[in-house]
């Protein structure tokens, strides 16, 4: 499995980093709307939306969604990112309500339709600011682009420090009732790995050496709560009595289990970057 998934892994990876660096900011807005809703298509079989057409509307109004940011974000000068900005606060908000929800796990274990509703709306609530944070992020100046790739780059990281550190030093649990196989050993060398990975990356992004500590709170910011974005999805998966969100990467399961950290991390990063003025 290891094999297959870093294999998996570097196929995705120079596909992605390719799209950040050489799309202009209206096509990457494009490509990754793509992404995000592939993993929110997901997120409905995880709210146990069966019917097919239920899920196309669904689909269809979250684009919408997107569409009308889009709209509305025009103007004569070219435009504005203040609903982007609004966005991703909007999605911190989110993910620190979710923190609360992992808290409680039985809420929305059951299946009734208001879990169903509740479990939609935190989809929108964590799809559209995330996308909002990336539009934000990658339009933000002449190295917008690698500020973007900066941020994922500590995500992705991030996840790959805590997986091998989780599974050499791991002994005890952060979650055990919601994703087992998670240690506290795994999140400190996430933070670590996924910290120095984006002090390195900044410096590509050409940001000010005297910066260099502002760059490591963000991150470590964002990495933490990154793992909110990993843990719901647990919670998600626990609750529909799925172990991944889909089949669609091999080794790694999902759209949505490759995206479950970064649709929590963008936003913090992208609202620490401007307010610390990196």
């Amino acid at each position: 499995m290891t094999r297959t998934r870093v294999a998996a892994a570097l196929v995705m990876a120079p596909v992605a980093i390719a799209a950040i660096l050489l799309l202009d900011t209206p096509w990457m807005m494009v490509a990754a709307a793509a992404v995000f809703l592939a993993g929110l298509w997901e997120w409905f079989d995880l709210a146990e939306v069966e019917d097919s057409l239920a899920k196309w509307v669904l689909l269809i109004a979250n684009l919408g969604l997107m569409v009308a940011i889009v709209w509305a974000s025009r103007s004569r000068e070219g435009g504005t990112l203040v609903l982007y900005e609004v966005g991703a606060i909007v999605g911190i908000v989110w993910w620190a309500l979710a923190l609360l929800w992992l808290g409680r796990y039985e809420f929305g274990s059951n299946h009734e339709s208001w879990a169903r509703a509740i479990k939609l709306a935190a989809g929108t609530l964590a799809v559209v600011p995330a996308w909002c944070a990336l539009t934000w992020m990658h339009a933000d100046g002449p190295n917008g682009h690698k500020w973007l790739l900066t941020s994922l780059a500590a995500i992705w990281a991030a996840d790959t420090g805590a997986y091998f550190c989780g599974r050499r030093f791991g002994r005890h649990k952060l979650a055990p009732r919601v994703s087992p196989n998670k240690t506290w050993e795994g999140l400190v060398g996430g933070v670590v790995v996924g910290t120095l990975v984006a002090l390195g990356f900044s410096l590509f992004a050409h940001v000010d050496p005297r910066d260099l500590p502002k760059v490591a709170l963000v991150a470590a910011a964002s990495i933490l709560v990154s793992v909110i974005g990993d843990l719901f999805e647990s919670l998600l998966k626990r609750h529909a009595g799925k172990k991944d969100s889909g089949t669609l990467i091999p080794g790694h399961g999902g759209a949505l289990d490759r995206i479950d950290a970064v649709l929590a991390a963008l936003p913090v990063f992208a609202l620490g970057k401007a307010l610390l003025g990196l």
